[in-house]
């Protein structure tokens, strides 16, 4: 399965991923802010890979003027119904369809790895003002909880493509090496509480799984929510989280 499948593959699952999917922690932000050097109120912001909105409407809370850009057709019209005040355009990282020096801020929540950072690291560049940033994050399964590491194993078993699954510490590094831009990092944990079954659905929209298909997808979630049940009776999980985020100024 070729990277740009797994890309396309969220289109058909845009609304069960805006439903299940975690969002992101204030802490981010003001991270984002501090390794930036300057604020996301009023900065012009364009938000690359934007999916449904998740992120950005976190950054119009936040004040910004944003523009989201975002290549699925599903993915699209969910952001539409979601956040029918935010302009989004269609296009990708790889050829940005933004002019020369007219952001602020380009950010990209959980998709900079679909994108071929040899063409759209220097693409933002092309649009960000001088002293403007790029910013990198992504939610990443906080494996230093016990459950989650063994949850992790059992997807990986089944599965044998954890990285793809729920993303990996490293990306920053991978980033830094592929992109050719001068990084800082920080790392941002947070945890979230949500029911057994949102959580399943969450693990459901990752590519993987929604690639694997609906009979192998519902074969892991049957056995995964027993197991799941056990660990927590009461049917609520404390997901746990890092934000690996990756900041480089013009």
């Amino acid at each position: 399965m070729t990277t740009t499948s797994r890309a396309h593959s969220f289109n058909a699952a845009a609304a069960a991923y805006a439903a299940n999917r975690p969002s992101y922690p204030p802490a981010l932000f003001d991270a984002v802010e501090e390794l930036a050097g300057r604020p996301l109120t009023g900065a012009r912001v364009a938000d690359i890979g934007a999916g449904t909105g998740i992120a950005t409407a976190l950054l119009h809370e936040r004040g910004a003027r944003v523009v989201a850009v975002e290549p699925g057709d599903g993915m699209t019209e969910q952001f539409r119904r979601t956040l029918p005040g935010v302009p989004i355009v269609r296009g990708d990282g790889n050829n940005l369809p933004l002019a020369d020096a007219s952001a602020d801020f380009i950010t990209y929540a959980q998709a900079w790895h679909w994108t071929d950072p040899a063409r759209s690291a220097p693409e933002a560049m092309r649009v960000l003002r001088p002293g403007g940033a790029l910013a990198l994050w992504w939610n990443v399964a906080d494996r230093a909880v016990d459950w989650v590491a063994d949850q992790t194993t059992r997807i990986q078993r089944f599965f044998g493509d954890f990285d793809i699954v729920l993303g990996a510490h490293g990306t920053a590094e991978r980033t830094r090496e592929t992109g050719g831009l001068d990084f800082t990092d920080r790392t941002v944990p947070w945890t979230r509480e949500v029911s057994v079954e949102t959580h399943l659905a969450n693990l459901a929209s990752h590519s993987v799984f929604l690639v694997a298909g609906e009979k192998a997808t519902r074969e892991f979630l049957d056995r995964e929510r027993p197991a799941l049940m056990e660990i927590f009776p009461e049917g609520v999980i404390r997901e746990a989280y890092v934000v690996d985020l990756c900041v480089a100024t013009r």
